[in-house]
């Protein structure tokens, strides 16, 4: 997308310094950038680069002096990455989907479809199926009986959405994602090994023969406006009631969302984390990649989950956790810096690591 200096000032709010007619078509490092492109060069060490590109414009930090840098023009904004993403959703010109419905698409005719939709080829859109207008669904991208979808979402190829699931309005879901499968919800006849296991808290008594029975899901999933959901991630349906998500959520690729959780408003979850079941997690609550909380919890609002943690128990609002188990950041840093003094305290009690008594075999 082609664009004026002057035009993107406006977008991003920028104060503008230098030729505003200079034509902007991408976005570039400094070093990578050609004459087109507006070089992004937030910081000085940035700056350097940029004698390697030949961009005639940049994003500077305040202060910067842009006639210094032989630039014939500079942008000037107070929060570089806020700036970041106006630039790039403007200059983001979306998938490819032809406007109107694909010839090869498959839709019931029950199905009501919203004003302005584009769906592309092979898309399959079940009974009592209703999208609402400006949508935009790629290809082979599947939608299930009874499912509800509002105004301007935005559903890449292969994205799967099962039966009975509702979604608000600007809705954004990546290529693979599922949305309303089965939870995974399974009992057996006679008390499980788990159970005994966590009664006892480890011991499982007599080991028998045991068969799964599924508990099947009659719940469906909510989610509200605004939302994006990643790649290859997965929310189940809930068991019995639904499992939500609230507005503006935010959730990265190779996510699971278990049956039954409740997500707030405004939170985040980085790639590989994971709620298991009948968890509810508050509003703006963030979770690093790889974080993930076990089931039934209670994660209150303004909690931040650091990366790779594991939350095992309630979480009061507004704490930071890190850790496995999950204890307070702080807390944290300071037990592994007692973890790392032990080397040395072996040492001054025993004189060498080696000379360590042996505690021999566990019970």
């Amino acid at each position: 997308m082609r664009m004026t200096l002057g035009d993107i000032a406006k977008r991003l709010g920028a104060r503008l310094e230098g030729d505003g007619t200079l034509p902007i078509s991408g976005a570039a490092e400094p070093g990578d950038a050609g004459p087109e492109d507006l070089a992004l060069a937030m910081r000085p060490a940035y700056a350097e680069r940029l004698g390697d590109g030949s961009a005639k414009a940049a994003i500077l930090w305040e202060g910067g002096d842009w006639r210094a840098l032989g630039l014939s023009a500079a942008l000037f904004v107070p929060r570089p990455r806020l700036a970041m993403a106006h630039l790039t959703q403007a200059l983001d010109p979306g998938p490819e989907i032809t406007p109107g419905i694909h010839p090869t698409a498959v839709i019931d005719a029950s199905a009501e479809i919203g004003e302005g939709a584009a769906i592309g080829p092979f898309v399959v859109v079940g009974r009592g199926v209703r999208i609402g207008a400006g949508a935009r669904i790629g290809a082979q991208t599947v939608i299930g009986p009874e499912t509800t979808i509002g105004r301007d979402v935005l559903l890449h190829p292969a994205v799967r959405i099962m039966h009975s699931v509702r979604i608000g309005d600007r809705f954004t879901a990546h290529p693979g994602a599922t949305i309303g499968a089965d939870g995974f919800s399974f009992v057996t006849p006679e008390k499980s090994g788990v159970e005994a296991a966590r009664e006892t808290m480890g011991e499982q008594g007599e080991i028998r023969a045991q068969s799964w029975t599924r508990i099947h899901s009659l719940g469906g999933v909510e989610i509200g406006d605004d939302v994006e959901i990643g790649v290859n991630t997965c929310i189940d349906r809930g068991t019995i009631r639904a499992t939500r998500i609230g507005d503006g959520c935010k959730i990265d690729n190779l996510v699971q969302i278990a049956h039954n959780v409740v997500l707030g408003r405004d939170c985040l979850m980085a790639g590989q984390s994971g709620l298991a079941g009948s968890t509810i997690v508050g509003d703006r609550v963030v979770f690093g990649g790889g974080a993930g909380a076990a089931d039934n919890l209670r994660i209150g609002d303004d909690v931040i989950i650091s990366g790779a943690t594991r939350v095992l128990s309630n979480v009061p609002s507004g704490r930071v956790m890190m850790g496995y188990p999950a204890v307070r950041m702080d807390q944290h840093v300071e037990m592994y810096k007692a973890l790392r003094r032990l080397p040395r305290l072996l040492r001054d009690r025993f004189g060498s690591q080696k000379a360590v008594p042996n505690p021999g075999p566990s019970d």
